[in-house]
């Protein structure tokens, strides 16, 4: 390590005095003024990880659906993983030592996670559009420079195109090509593969999507993947980023928190709509009904369309591969209960946050996993992907052999690796037009329970710990019964509270058998919260 040239270029991206930021499950995030040495100080910590794993790691600049004034950044793991929780700890150290440690903190860090430093390194660096991306992004490269790391900065990427090609790179191929290109090939052909089959006589309407792209680098990855897509696919791109700013008023978050169209998409009735995130990470679909409503369809609706879909493939295959679905507290009652009682399919709760549903997912031979919010994807296990590619190859039996054949293309159409907008969105756009479905019908598998959301600030969020994946509370004492007492007066409803994992405050989920009693539940659980786990400023109003 060159002490000179580190300390050269760290007085080039100074840390602000007395700040302190924690690398959470979306990494760093902060206004984007905050960032310039966190983000140098990323692109040392990723040469070290990628010298302790010998393999590529990824840097995605990105704050997804926050505000165009904030940003962020990533770690991505050689398989296109989210950053090791071991190293996550590294990461918070690295960010907020002094100037005159980050000698030593890298040091230590070398040490504890017995990095070689003679071995090679390299990084794969993406972007999102936000105004502060480009600077940022350079800021990181002078991190890796630094350590005499080898990078390849992409540009302007979306988060899962990062992911998959830091995957496609570790695997030497395997996974895919480690370009852009590559990206756009595999899925429109394995895309192109399922719609084959479809009746081209079944309404022109059926085929055309609209979709809001947040004013983010969704936009501009469709519009370059567009010429890729089989003629028969319109789709139509609003919120390109051309006039506004990003993720205001518009992006699958504003969707689903304001259940309301985003600004700048005229929706006609049975149109089918959908929104991306600002980093093409999640989606939501939508539509308004004949009588002008607006009806949302969220990731708990996606997962079931996703798993209905395989279960009847996995069926005609007649192999015994186990699928699981995996959920949060937040899933809406009614999904959990249509996926078990229905469709017989086993559903497992995990605590909020992606990795822990990536990692459940990955203890079945076919793990879907969606989080309410439109973030999610489905995993194959090494061994249920090779017995699937063996017999679409192999399979005597025609029935047999066509769905194996479907099963392979769908392997290709997700991205494995995180989840992925544009790849789910392809996704759901097969499954309904090789099963006929119109929007509504999809929507119509089962009725959402009426829910609502509410946050109490309160003094210290620590004061709250909860168990059975976040779905009781331990701490503090008294408030689980409250809370149970409180739920044995309403149909159909439960109730939690865990805290956020950002800010002193404590969220809140009720749901019940109309809107009304939703309202109600989650109100009367806001007081208990405010009451027993110190609450802050006036009691929450109904």
């Amino acid at each position: 390590m060159d002490s000179e040239a580190l300390k050269k270029y760290s007085a080039l991206h100074p840390k602000p005095a007395g700040l302190t930021l924690q690398y959470g499950t979306a990494g760093f995030r902060a206004e984007a003024q905050q960032l310039d040495h966190i983000m140098f100080r990323m692109g040392l910590l990723a040469v070290l990880r990628s010298k302790a794993v010998v393999s590529t790691i990824g840097i995605m600049v990105t704050a997804s659906h926050n505000p165009e004034e904030d940003n962020g950044v990533k770690l991505v793991d050689p398989l296109g993983e989210m950053l090791n929780p071991s190293w996550e700890e590294y990461a918070t150290q690295l960010a907020n030592a002094e100037e005159q440690d980050l000698e030593k903190i890298i040091s230590e860090i070398c040490q504890k996670a017995a990095v070689n430093q003679h071995k090679d390194s390299s990084v794969f660096i993406g972007r999102d559009t936000r105004p502060s991306s480009e600077k940022l992004s350079q800021s990181a490269i002078d991190g890796i420079s630094v350590l005499g790391g080898q990078y390849h900065d992409y540009g302007l990427v979306t988060t899962p195109q990062l992911h998959y090609l830091v995957c496609c790179q570790n695997t030497q191929g395997q996974y895919g090509k480690a370009t852009l290109e590559g990206y756009y090939e595999k899925l429109s052909k394995a895309f192109a593969e399922l719609i084959k089959q479809v009746n081209s006589g079944s309404g022109e309407r059926q085929k055309q999507l609209k979709i809001d792209c947040a004013n983010g680098i969704g936009a501009l990855k469709l519009a370059e993947m567009k010429p890729y897509f089989p003629k028969e696919v319109l789709i139509h791109i609003y919120n390109d980023g051309s006039k506004e700013k990003l993720n205001h008023l518009c992006g699958a978050d504003f969707v689903k928190v304001h259940q309301k169209p985003p600004r700048g998409l005229d929706m006609e009735p049975k149109e089918r709509c959908c929104s991306l995130d600002g980093d093409a990470d999640r989606i939501v679909y939508y539509y308004k009904d004949g009588d002008g409503l607006f009806h949302l369809i969220d990731g708990d609706k996606i997962a079931t369309l996703i798993s209905i879909f395989l279960k009847e493939l996995l069926a005609k295959v007649g192999q015994t591969l186990k699928m699981a679905v995996v959920q949060t507290a937040y899933a809406n009652g009614s999904s959990t209960r249509y996926l078990e009682e229905t469709l017989k399919v086993p559903v497992h709760c995990v605590k909020t946050g992606v990795k822990h549903l990536h990692h459940k997912a990955q203890e079945f031979d076919v793990g879907v996993y969606f989080e309410a919010n439109g973030h999610g994807t489905v995993l194959f296990s090494k061994a249920a992907e090779s017995k699937i590619r063996q017999l679409a190859k192999e399979e005597k039996d025609d029935e047999k052999r066509e769905a194996a054949k479907v099963l392979e293309h769908m392997i290709d159409l997700i991205n494995q690796t995180v989840g992925d907008a544009i790849s789910d969105m392809l996704v759901i756009e097969a499954i309904l037009a090789l099963k006929g479905l119109t929007v509504q019908q999809w929507d119509a598998v089962y009725a959402d329970l009426p829910n609502r959301l509410l946050k109490v600030q309160v003094a210290d969020r620590r004061v709250i710990d909860t168990t059975d994946a976040e779905r009781r509370a331990v701490a503090p004492l008294g408030l689980q019964e409250k809370i149970d007492g409180l739920v044995k007066r309403y149909r159909l409803s439960r109730a939690f509270v865990r805290p956020s994992g950002t800010e002193d405050v404590v969220r809140i989920y009720a749901e019940a058998d109309t809107q009304e009693n939703a309202d109600a539940l989650a109100h009367e659980v806001s007081l208990a919260v405010y009451h027993l786990a110190g609450g802050r400023g006036a009691p929450p109003q109904p």
